[in-house]
């Protein structure tokens, strides 16, 4: 199975599921396990994140609310953004500095970091080396943190006993400033199921040893690409 799956999906697998939100696979069986999200905002609307498509997947987010907008992420991370957006007529959310990810969307653009609309989400930029650029959202009101791609959940990330592991390239400079004075209650991730028990311990974990895991970390990923 590669990586990414690019065939058509047929079914989706809930791997996230809270009181306000959901967290899907498009494509479960794919190695890179990419999650798309619906969180429901301050006024009860729907803020989908870095959604894939599925059959099925529009009655998860009825049930949720009327769809308010769609926020992308990462430069990586328009995937059907632009569907979601001309189904429901709402805009999408992106900000002006993830240039790759603006160039690629059809649909009509906000590029407001402080407060994405109605979500309560707020956006960090996240930059661990030149080329590399992604928003990471966080909450206050109820300590949601929603990181794209430098954080992730899924063997290509976490090494050891890791539950919330660094990509590979980030750990030789792990950009542990961006996380500065966050607390989360949950962890939400662009690549695997979310964190909802003890998250800030993960999130410090994460960043505090992913430097010093780097080696198991280059030693796990020679070993995958062997086929070991």
């Amino acid at each position: 199975m590669p990586i990414y799956d690019r065939r058509p999906p047929s079914e989706y697998e809930a791997v996230d599921r809270w009181d306000g939100g959901i967290g899907w696979l498009a494509r479960p069986n794919e190695t890179g396990r990419r999650t798309s999200h619906a969180v429901v905002g301050a006024d009860g609307g729907v803020w989908v994140i870095d959604p894939l498509d599925v059959p099925g997947i529009d009655e998860e987010l009825s049930a949720l609310g009327d769809v308010r907008g769609v926020l992308v992420c990462s430069n990586y991370h328009v995937r059907d953004a632009d569907r979601f957006a001309a189904r429901h007529d709402v805009p999408v959310y992106c900000p002006s500095w993830l240039s790759r990810a603006v160039s690629k969307l059809d649909s009509p653009t906000d590029s407001e970091t402080e407060t994405v609309g109605t979500s309560g989400f707020e956006l960090r930029r996240c930059r661990p080396f030149p080329g590399w650029s992604e928003a990471v959202a966080y909450r206050k009101s109820d300590e949601t943190l929603y990181v794209p791609d430098v954080l992730g959940t899924t063997p290509l990330f976490t090494v050891g006993e890791e539950q919330l592991g660094m990509y590979l390239l980030c750990r030789f400079f792990p950009p542990r400033a961006v996380f500065d004075g966050l607390s989360p209650n949950r962890i939400l991730v662009g690549h695997g199921a979310g964190v909802f028990e003890n998250a800030s311990t993960a999130l410090a974990t994460a960043l505090e040893g992913a430097r010093r895991r780097l080696p198991a970390a280059i030693r796990l990923k020679d070993g995958n690409s062997s086929g070991r």
